[in-house]
This record gives structure tokens, C-alpha cells and sequence, in this order.
């Protein structure tokens, strides 16, 4: 999977700029999918109407700059079919967050608990945004509202992880690490 498709993909379920694609793609719904940046999406774009798989229309609106929406073409339709027909790589997961935590017992306890506390405040905020993408999500989108629910399923268990389990996390800081924080 590479950003092409993905662009192919948000445009499947509707027009956008590219600045609403970089948007989605980092922010929002498909921000779990392949990891993208202005800097990808850009040329991507380019090249997919180059190669007519999209479209492109620009829209003017009274004193501000112009906007340049993309469409998928029936050719774009026919190229992410394909590219969805490949079976994907295995998942990759990686966290920051995880190498802190395997190195816990050379950290502080407050850098633990900050730590802590800011990853769980992040799953909050992915459920919160998951909760919303599923409000969004009718009868229409049946694959879209089975991968909002079950990366709702995911981020809950890790959350309710997080929670039950944290105290085993910060007992791995050493009693020295401990009073020194204090």
C-alpha cells in the first residue's frame, strides 16, 4: 500500500483538496492506514492526473485563493481496485512511547508518569475521534463503520490496559530513579 492508493481511496468516498487529503490522511479516519505528508500527497496527486486517474477542477471564491478539488476518474476507480486486490503486507506497529517503557528502569518516575498519562490522554483522543468517525458512518459505508469499530475495539483494550496495568510500569523505575524525582 503507498500513498497513491491512499489518495485513490479517500477520493473513492469523495472529492477533496489536497490539503483535505493531507488532512484526513494524518489526522483524521485514514491516518491509520499509510503514513503520508504534504510532501508525498502533493506528487502523488500530480502524478495520478498525469496518468488520468484523477481530476482536477480549480474553485474560486471571493478574496481567497483558489482551490484545487480532485475527483477520481473511472480509470482511478479501475487502478485502486487492483491495488486493493494485492494482499497487504503484514501490520507494522511502532511506538515511542513502547521503547520508553521497555527502558523504564533507567527513567524518572515523573518522566514515567507524564508519559503515562499524555499516551493515555492520546487514546482518549483517538477513541474520541473513532466515536465521531462511527456517528459520520450510515448504511452506505459498511466497510468504513467496521474498520472505525474495530480500531474503536483496539484503542478501548489498549486503554483499558493502560489503565488496569500502569502501576506495574511504574514500579519498574528503581528506588534511587524514585527518590530522585521527588
Amino acid at each position: 500500500m503507498n500513498v497513491r492508493t491512499l489518495c485513490l481511496a479517500i477520493l473513492h468516498f469523495s472529492e477533496a483538496t489536497g490539503y483535505e487529503i493531507k488532512k484526513m490522511s494524518t489526522e483524521e479516519h485514514f491516518s491509520f492506514f499509510v503514513d503520508a505528508s504534504f510532501g508525498s500527497i502533493y506528487p502523488a496527486l500530480s502524478r495520478l492526473q498525469d496518468d488520468g486517474c484523477v481530476t482536477v477542477r480549480e474553485e474560486f471564491e471571493s478574496g481567497k485563493p483558489s482551490r484545487k478539488v480532485y475527483s477520481i476518474t473511472e480509470k482511478g476507480r479501475q487502478e485502486l481496485h487492483e491495488s486493493l486486490r494485492v494482499l497487504p503486507r503484514r501490520d507494522s506497529f511502532k511506538s515511542e512511547f513502547l521503547l520508553m517503557a521497555m527502558c523504564a528502569e533507567i527513567l524518572d518516575r515523573e518522566t514515567i508518569v507524564r508519559a503515562i498519562d499524555r499516551h493515555i490522554q492520546d487514546m482518549k483522543l483517538e477513541i474520541e475521534m473513532l466515536d465521531q468517525v462511527l456517528e459520520c458512518c450510515d448504511e452506505t459505508s459498511p466497510g468504513k463503520t467496521w474498520v472505525a469499530k474495530f480500531g474503536r475495539q483496539v484503542k478501548q483494550q489498549a486503554l483499558e490496559y493502560f489503565i488496569k496495568h500502569r502501576h506495574e510500569l511504574e514500579a519498574l523505575v528503581p528506588d534511587n530513579q524514585a527518590q530522585a524525582a521527588e
